[in-house]
């Protein structure tokens, strides 16, 4: 399967990792999370983790779902890479004490990318909160952590991107894909 996952807690350099892939040709799909929140603070709703972390759950899952299938039913060859996956809002529900239901269980575990993903780890040097993060440094270290946890959990090889340039971090990844 050649749909990679990149992750990591929030403000960890994966969506400058993810529009660098773009800019050297790589299909990419944005994360389900800002989407959310941009939509739903547009339209003043409640989807938003500081009012309503069920639902904000429930829209992330049903826009990364959703992107997945439009992907992997469409694209079966091609290297994609994702702003993160379906298990970040898993390691989302966990965090928030928010009941997983055995339908959404069954979802994760048939939604396949490939075995191996990328982990970017908290750095102090690049983090900052915007309009829709408000997590401190705290939380996105716990995040970070928890979001390994998960992925082991869930079977994945997870890799850990070191710091450092974003061209470092794509050569890194390429590596890691053979495609070097």
């Amino acid at each position: 399967m050649q749909l990679f996952i990149i992750t990591g807690g929030p403000g960890a350099g994966k969506t400058t990792l993810i529009d660098f892939l773009k800019s050297k040709g790589f299909s990419t799909v944005p994360e389900s999370a800002r989407s959310v929140i941009k939509d739903q603070v547009r339209i003043n709703g409640d989807g938003v983790p500081w009012k309503n972390k069920y639902l904000y759950a429930r829209l992330m899952f049903k826009e990364s779902l959703e992107a997945y299938h439009e992907i992997s039913d469409t694209c079966s060859d091609r290297i994609i890479f994702f702003d993160r996956g379906l298990p970040d809002t898993l390691c989302y529900m966990n965090m928030e004490n928010i009941p997983v239901s055995e339908e959404f269980s069954k979802t994760i575990k048939k939604t396949i990318y490939n075995k191996k993903v990328f982990i970017l780890p908290p750095w102090d040097k690049i983090y900052e909160n915007d309009t829709e993060r408000k997590q401190s440094w705290d939380e996105a270290v716990l995040t970070y952590d928890r979001m390994k946890e998960t992925y082991m959990d869930l079977g994945y090889d997870v890799v850990t991107v070191p710091t450092g340039t974003v061209e470092g971090r794509f050569d890194f990844i390429l590596k890691h894909i053979c495609l070097c």
